[in-house]
């Protein structure tokens, strides 16, 4: 077993770069990765975007999300725009539900997650969706289950540090890119 948290060997969302021009595309993309493997560590295909697609058609026009969402508003196929919108639901859903985590040990995963998806999605489902995400947040793991995971056989303190770092830059980013679309018009997170 490795003797590094998770959390240490991916990109951090902390290290993505936000410049006046917006969150970069091809360093945000590189730290989601790290979300999809987070998912699959736990045994859970969750994710998948469509956001890199279109960066890889054109990465040069599409080097931040900002011009990647504004360069699609011309556009007939905003496909790019709607996986980013679902994504930033996503990834606000995952950072909220571990803030939760950090913010009071006591508390086991599912309730965490429930919070966080009342807060995030539930809005954003019907009756039927909602039906189903109550019986998937129930199924998140034991919280101590959760650590064991992505702990690795680092001390827990280390992975404390490494998450807490990590759901900063995630908490900045998803901030950023919720006023940008929603002030913007291009929908709602």
């Amino acid at each position: 077993m490795s003797s590094r948290p998770y959390f240490e060997t991916v990109k951090s969302f902390a290290d993505v770069p936000i410049t006046d021009n917006g969150v970069e595309t091809s360093v945000f993309l590189e730290a989601s990765e790290g979300l999809v493997q987070l998912f699959d560590l736990l045994g859970s295909g969750v994710f998948g975007f469509g956001v890199r697609t279109r960066y890889q058609a054109d990465s040069s026009r599409y080097s931040t999300l900002e011009n990647l969402v504004r360069s699609e508003a011309s556009l007939e196929d905003r496909h790019g725009t709607g996986c980013l919108i679902r994504l930033t639901r996503g990834l606000t859903f995952l950072c909220k539900a571990l803030q939760h985590m950090q913010n009071d040990p006591s508390i086991e995963l599912h309730v965490c997650f429930k919070r966080s998806y009342d807060e995030v999605l539930r809005p954003h489902h019907t009756f039927f969706v909602r039906s189903l995400a109550g019986v998937a947040v129930r199924a998140a793991p034991y919280r101590r289950d959760f650590y064991a995971r992505v702990s690795q056989g680092a001390p827990l303190e280390k992975l404390d540090a490494e998450l807490a770092k990590w759901l900063s830059g995630l908490d900045v980013i998803v901030k950023r890119l919720k006023g940008f679309i929603e002030g913007e018009g291009y929908g709602r997170i």
